[in-house]
């Protein structure tokens, strides 16, 4: 009876201990990521046109792989490895609007279609990122919607046959930003190879670009940005 109790205490301790450690259980959307950040950003200059990059690890990553395209400009990555639309949604008031960017690049929906929070359709992953840019919208901020970055198969989850998706996804994409004043950032475009996969030169899993990925989106996303600080201004 004694050694039962005592497998009982620790069966009990290692899922509560779990339990506790699990961001997925304490911080589903990892709200605290950010926090010290965004209250020690500085005050933005008057003529500074503060533009956020929200996303998940291709977002992250771009910091990483090419810092010099963030240095020296008023650009700030809010990217999260992993993260699904929900996930962003959740924290964009505080990780976005609260910065009062001039302008915000969303770059999200692979971790959607790879199932990383639970199974979802190609039309609620729209719908979430329809939120953030109608949130945007809606505190002035001009709203870059990046398409999908290119993927054949995912390596932690094979098998989704992701392609097919990923185009459906961007042309919805595309066509909303359309309709509702966005712009449409066309990374697909410029990465993907014969299969509708990244292009091996430009990443490193057939999922994340390396430099020489970044170093093609660098220059689709500035122009970008300009064209929204463009229609920002009309």
């Amino acid at each position: 009876m004694k050694h039962l109790l005592i497998l009982f205490t620790l069966m009990l301790s290692t899922t509560l201990f779990a339990q506790k450690e699990d961001p997925l259980r304490t911080d589903w959307a990892n709200l605290k990521r950010f926090q010290s950040d965004n209250a020690a950003l500085a005050i933005q200059k008057a003529d500074e046109k503060r533009v956020v990059f929200m996303g998940n690890s291709i977002t992250e990553g771009w910091i990483g792989a090419v810092p010099s395209f963030f240095q020296g400009k008023p650009y700030v990555n809010r990217g999260i490895s992993g993260q699904t639309t929900p996930q962003m949604l959740l924290r964009f008031r505080q990780d976005v609007i609260a910065l009062k960017p001039a302008v915000v690049v969303i770059l999200a929906g692979t971790n959607d279609i790879a199932g990383n929070t639970g199974p979802t359709t190609i039309e609620q992953i729209m719908d979430n990122l329809a939120s953030m840019a109608e949130l945007a919208s809606i505190h002035g901020i001009a709203v870059v919607l990046s398409s999908v970055l290119p993927v054949y198969d995912y390596p932690w989850k094979p098998g989704l046959e992701p392609a097919g998706k990923i185009v459906r996804l961007n042309q919805m994409i595309q066509d909303y930003a359309a309709r509702n004043k966005c712009i449409y950032l066309d990374y697909f475009s410029a990465m993907s190879d014969e299969r509708n996969g990244l292009r091996a030169e430009l990443g490193y899993d057939g999922v994340h670009p390396n430099e020489a990925g970044y170093q093609v989106m660098g220059p689709l996303a500035e122009k970008a940005i300009q064209q929204a600080l463009k229609k920002r201004r009309k």
